[in-house]
């Protein structure tokens, strides 16, 4: 049931206390339910729940959709995000109940004589229309799973490292059955124990065009920021799952495996010819080798550019890369940017472009590496967080419009559950 007026009203005018202790709020929301409830320690990401993002990431989404409660339309994006990655990790509608009646109680808490039972009423009506509007597109998205709607148990065939911090995962279903299609730029969910006893699981992008027989994932290394030095480790431990799955998963292991989800993806029932650019960073590179893969074995002679920044010795997938470009010589062209780069290893022309970061201004106009003059090029955006504000400000300056610009988003800062 919608909110009326005055029940809208109660909501909002509680928002700057709310925005103002969010952090509070969600410290308390998830001590209580947590304490309550430890069986939901295996859904949120126990890292990003020591380190804040975890709360921070629940008082944006909360706050942000009371906030626009009367056009959510410029919050669609994020709910849909939201609702893959639920997926994803098998959130039903027993876990929204019981996070919408501790939150309630922490926002009580924290208001104090300001949470009026009028107000109450209001905000739990305002949940209410939150988890409804997401368990009804998660239901859709479940409904598209068909019968694997939670874990399913793979084998990993084979690792192969892509770089000295990038590893390929080959992931075969137990069961022997054919695996279901995904769309090029989607992920799995990988699950596992970790250390201190409680289940642990990542979104990692699938790095290979569909096969029934198998799926690949690539994974990155995390060595944690460069002030992990000056912080305890405990508070940052970094690649939790990454490196668990680097250092101790080898061929032969089992692991617990999602449905493909992910909002980030190429329509493969887009059949036409319009340009696609891939701009990628460290292990951005991972999904824009499935764009790639599957666009050049369905549409050989569609135009691709796929521009790559890497700070390792060996750029991952560069074999791999530069087949594709000599099997579509007419069609597909690359630029690659080492910010690293090894005398008497690296040759210009060869292992690299240019001896610096991505940098887009430098690609020359002549060789229309980004196919600017074309209207309906799509362009595609994978890496660290700053590196896909800069692309895209590029490309915003440069008259691209904003709906040609897909970017993955990895930060949990617009999902409480999001975990990549």
């Amino acid at each position: 049931m919608a909110l009326n007026y005055k029940q809208t009203k109660l909501v909002k005018d509680t928002i700057p206390a709310l925005r103002e202790h969010g952090e509070r709020i969600a410290s308390i929301f998830y001590r209580n339910m947590l304490r309550a409830h430890p069986e939901l320690n295996n859904y949120f990401n126990s890292v990003n729940l020591k380190n804040g993002r975890q709360p921070r990431a629940l008082t944006a989404v909360i706050l942000g959709f009371a906030a626009n409660i009367n056009n959510l339309a410029e919050q669609v994006p994020k709910f849909e995000r939201m609702c893959n990655k639920h997926c994803s990790l098998s959130i039903r509608l027993e876990h929204y109940e019981i996070v919408g009646e501790y939150l309630i109680r922490a926002y009580a808490e924290v208001l104090g004589p300001a949470m009026t039972p009028e107000v109450q009423v209001a905000w739990e009506r305002a949940y209410s229309v939150l988890a409804k509007m997401l368990t009804g597109r998660e239901a859709q998205l479940y409904k598209q799973f068909g019968s694997w709607s939670s874990w399913r148990k793979f084998r990993v065939d084979k690792v192969v490292p892509e770089s000295a911090d990038i590893y390929s995962f080959y992931l075969v279903p137990q069961d022997g059955e054919p695996l279901p299609s995904f769309l090029p730029g989607q992920y799995v969910s990988v699950q596992v124990p970790t250390p201190d006893g409680h289940l642990q699981a990542r979104q990692y992008s699938l790095s290979e065009a569909w096969r029934p027989d198998y799926y690949r994932i690539s994974v990155k290394r995390d060595e944690g920021p460069a002030y992990a030095n000056a912080v305890s480790k405990s508070y940052l431990h970094p690649g939790a799952v990454s490196n668990l799955l680097i250092d101790r998963v080898a061929a032969g292991a089992a692991v617990d495996v999602s449905h493909p989800a992910g909002e980030f993806f190429l329509d493969t029932k887009e059949t036409g010819a319009r340009p696609l650019v891939l701009i990628s960073a460290g292990i951005g590179v991972a999904p824009m080798v499935s764009i790639a893969n599957a666009v050049t074995q369905s549409q050989p002679g569609r135009p691709i550019s796929w521009i790559h920044g890497s700070r390792s010795e060996q750029v991952p997938f560069h074999d791999h890369v530069a087949r594709l470009r000599a099997q579509h010589p007419a069609s597909f062209r690359t630029a690659v940017f080492k910010s690293r780069v090894v005398e008497g290893v690296d040759v210009p022309g060869v292992t690299y472009d240019f001896a610096s970061r991505v940098d887009l201004a430098r690609l020359s106009p002549d060789e229309d590496r980004l196919f600017l003059e074309h209207g309906g090029t799509e362009y595609f955006v994978c890496g660290p967080e700053a590196f896909m504000r800069d692309v895209s400000l590029y490309l915003r300056a440069q008259g691209v419009a904003g709906a040609h610009i897909k970017i993955e988003t990895f930060s949990t800062g617009d999902a409480a559950l999001e975990q990549k």
